[in-house]
C-alpha cells in the first residue's frame, strides 16, 4: 500500500510493492512506475519511482505545482519546451517550475531510473500534453 501524506497515518512504503506499467500513452513506450506517495489532496505531495529503457521519453506534460526529479541511475534527458535537452546522471536533481512545460526520459543508449516529487491540484498532479 503507498504511502499517503495524511499526517494522521504514519506509513512506510514497502519497496516493490506498488509497481505497475505507466498508463497508456504518456510516453514513446511503457515504462515501471512506483507509487511511493499518492494523494489527490490540494498540495499534498505524491512520488514514484520510474524506470526507462534505453530511449524511452514522456510526452510534454506540465504540473500545477512544479515537479523535482532526483536521478537515481543511468543516464537521461530533460528538456524545457524551446531549450535544449539536458543530460542527467545518477545523483542529478533537477526541478521544473509550476506548469512549466517539460519532458523527460532516457538517453537513447542508457537505462534511466529516478524520483519525481510533485504536488496535486483539482485532483492531479500532472497535465499531459500532445505526443
Amino acid at each position: 500500500m503507498p504511502q499517503t501524506t495524511s499526517t494522521r497515518t504514519p506509513a512506510i512504503h514497502r519497496a516493490g510493492t506498488n509497481m505497475r506499467p505507466s498508463p497508456e500513452g504518456i510516453a514513446t513506450a511503457s515504462f515501471l512506475v512506483e507509487s511511493l506517495v499518492e494523494s489527490t489532496e490540494n498540495g499534498d505531495l505524491t512520488a514514484m519511482r520510474c524506470a526507462l529503457e534505453p530511449g524511452v521519453m514522456t510526452r510534454w506534460h506540465t504540473h500545477p505545482h512544479g515537479q523535482i526529479l532526483y536521478v537515481l541511475s543511468g543516464v537521461g534527458l530533460a528538456e524545457r519546451f524551446g531549450g535544449p535537452a539536458e543530460e542527467l546522471r545518477a545523483g542529478d536533481c533537477i526541478s521544473f517550475a509550476p506548469n512549466e512545460r517539460h519532458r523527460h526520459g532516457a538517453a537513447p543508449e542508457n537505462a534511466f531510473s529516478y524520483i519525481s516529487i510533485q504536488a496535486a491540484q483539482d485532483g492531479s498532479a500532472v497535465t499531459w500534453l500532445e505526443e
